[in-house]
């Protein structure tokens, strides 16, 4: 490394923590009170928690629409919605579910732990954390004015062409969808970046990437994975709408374009987020089973391998969501293969899950039962995976509701149990509370009933012929009984989730004080106070192990990870930089302040996608022009961000 000029050199003080480090901490941390702070804060536990909530708005939106769906399925010949009006349900119920709720709500805890996890401050780009979070929530409320424009998309999720195409599809429905997706996509390869450059270089130094906890790796994984398949998808929408509205030829097959290339672009974009959705919760739920089991997870390097393993694989199996486009045989082959090869390192998980269960003592508690749930909903989902991947198999089941159970064992099962896993494991990190355990439990027994009561009896359903997407169908099909089934379940479920938002509002004012470390787990987050304090770690923790507060009962490592003393980084709001593999410390770097920067991009940004939506290319223009200036405003290096290395703190 050049030699650097002294003001921009410094060496971090090393000492105890005390009270007067924890109030200057304090001080220098401290975000702005009002609505100027609200807006501006960059604080990733706020931003984190932001996330949640509005992933779990977003999951009731898409409930309450799945709802409505079963009552007019609940029985053959329903007239409570029109045909159309079903087409704009299920499109905005999967649109909402997939792309709204399933990655942001794992972001959303990724985003409060990844700095607690890894024993820093923040995120490597707070303002870029900020603007990401902004962007989320414009994009699902840009995507759900289609229903005050009474323009909602109707074309599925999927969004096959030439359904999608102006000639069958002439309204707005589309283009709110296909920009929506398009500013959404911003939000997810910015928050990736975030996530990417936090992992690799803001550890704590001595947390050797095998010291890292899986939850880290799932999110980290994934994140690689949204940076080569979210512009697939960006494009895939780009394109349609240019053939919207400038009458471009991409997929129109009369003007010599290919409905297919859409879905080659979509599905290698959509398959990999299938593992993007489920790989983070896979690592919660590999870091929450050993708590409860009072011992490390069983084969901790295996699951990681795993992890990456399913990421790569999962590039690879796009097309066997076409083997009945009539693609060549030697590629179906190849896909039905590969979909086949990826079952081995999710074994592996589920063994290694088994077997911390097996040689442990587990503790039966609430988190402990979603955990559990979650490996019986993986190997269900599993199962019926490798029945559709078989392609004879396959073309008897397409576009049945037995791949409809599959999508929602897979997506709602796994994502769902590991989501409320993590809800009530780090609840009490979050609000200084904890949640009433029998209230969960009763909670737990509704959606564990509910859920399988819903989608078990869909496999039935499909396998007795009964195809997706139909918004009625005759009487004497044999599919009634099997229907009222997944309608009385989807209640049931939908009861349990009532139950365990009651839980969320009830622990978060009247649950009982949590201690720094309820559920005696061993990771850094439970080092410090319930809810943490603005600034983390009062000193930057020195990490000697994989498990730091379980090292004096199970002698690992080869020192003790120091907690109390260390590197004090109090000469404004500084973090420490290491090495991507050894963790090794290598740099003090400045921390951004607050700012409102990011949200007024935000806003300009969607100004200009809703100017491109109405066609107004003048304000378009201003409007673009206007987000380049917030961001160069953003970036704008004022003196109180402190960025010169060693000034201090006022």
């Amino acid at each position: 490394m050049p030699q650097l000029p002294a003001q921009y050199t410094q060496e971090p003080e090393i000492g105890p923590i005390t009270q007067e480090l924890r109030a200057s901490l304090a001080k220098t941390w401290e975000g702005e009170t009002g609505l100027r702070g609200w807006l501006g804060t960059v604080d990733h536990k706020i931003l984190g928690i932001r996330y949640i909530i509005t992933a779990f708005v977003f999951l009731i939106l898409g409930g309450l629409e799945a709802l409505v769906m079963r009552i007019q399925l609940a029985g053959p010949e329903q007239t409570l919605l029109t045909p159309e009006q079903y087409n704009e349900l299920f499109s905005m119920h999967g649109i909402t579910m997939i792309f709204l709720y399933a990655l942001p709500i794992l972001s959303g805890f990724s985003i409060f732990l990844f700095p607690l996890l890894l024993g820093t401050r923040d995120m490597a780009f707070p303002r870029l954390n900020a603007f990401s979070y902004w962007v989320f929530l414009f994009s699902g409320l840009f995507i759900y004015a289609s229903f005050l424009a009474g323009a909602v998309p109707n074309a599925g999720w999927f969004n096959y062409p030439p359904y999608s195409l102006k000639q069958y599809n002439p309204g707005m429905n589309i283009d709110f969808y296909a920009l929506g997706m398009i500013l959404l996509g911003i939000s997810t390869t910015t928050g990736s970046i975030n996530f990417l450059i936090t992992f690799l270089r803001l550890r704590a130094p001595g947390m050797s990437l095998n010291r890292t906890p899986v939850m880290l790796w799932g999110t980290t994984t994934i994140s690689v994975g949204n940076l080569l398949a979210v512009p697939a998808v960006s494009l895939a929408f780009f394109l349609l709408w240019l053939d919207r509205q400038y009458g471009t030829h991409f997929y129109g097959v009369e003007e010599g374009g290919k409905p297919l290339l859409w879905q080659h672009l979509f599905w290698l974009y959509a398959h990999p987020w299938v593992y993007i959705i489920v790989l983070p919760a896979m690592g919660m739920v590999s870091d929450i089973l050993p708590v409860f089991c009072r011992r490390p997870l069983v084969g901790y390097s295996l699951v990681v391998l795993a992890t990456v393993t399913t990421m790569i694989l999962g590039f690879g199996v796009w097309v066997h969501h076409m083997f009945a486009t009539g693609i060549p045989f030697l590629s179906l082959s190849y896909f039905s293969g590969a979909s086949f090869i990826i079952t081995i390192p999710s074994a592996v998980s589920v063994f290694a899950w088994v077997a911390t269960i097996w040689v442990g003592r587990p503790v039966i508690k609430t988190p402990f039962l979603y955990s559990a749930s979650f490996i019986v909903m993986f190997v269900i989902a599993g199962v019926s995976g490798v029945m559709t991947a078989s392609v004879p198999a396959d073309l008897q089941l397409h576009d049945t509701y037995f791949v409809l159970a599959h999508l929602h064992y897979t997506i709602v099962g796994i994502n769902l149990f590991g989501v409320l896993a993590g809800l009530y494991f780090w609840f009490p990190k979050m609000t200084g509370r904890m949640m009433n355990e029998r209230l969960g439990v009763i909670a737990f027994w509704f959606v564990f009933f509910g859920f399988n009561l819903t989608f078990l009896p869909m496999h039935w359903t499909g396998l007795m012929g009964m195809p997706r997407r139909i918004y009625t169908y005759p009487a004497g099909t044999g599919w009634d009984l099997t229907n009222m089934l997944t309608t009385v379940g989807s209640f049931v479920m939908a009861f349990g989730i009532l139950l365990v938002l009651i839980n969320v509002m009830q622990g978060r004012w009247f649950g009982k004080r949590a201690g720094p470390n309820p559920w005696d787990a061993p990771t850094l987050e439970w080092s410090m106070p319930s809810p943490p304090p603005v600034y983390n770690f009062a000193v930057q923790p020195m990490v000697a192990s994989r498990h730091p507060l379980w090292e004096d009962r199970l002698g690992e490592g080869t020192g003790r990870t120091a907690l109390d003393r260390g590197p004090m980084l109090d000469k404004g709001k500084q973090q420490l930089i290491t090495s991507m593999f050894d963790s090794e410390p290598l740099l003090v770097s400045k921390v951004a302040s607050d700012s409102l920067w990011p949200f007024f991009a935000t806003l300009t940004m969607t100004g200009f996608f809703a100017a491109l939506l109405f066609h107004w290319p003048y304000a378009a223009g201003v409007l673009g022009v206007l987000t380049l200036l917030c961001g160069f405003f953003w970036n704008w290096p004022h003196a109180q961000l402190e960025q010169v290395a060693g000034s201090q703190n006022a």
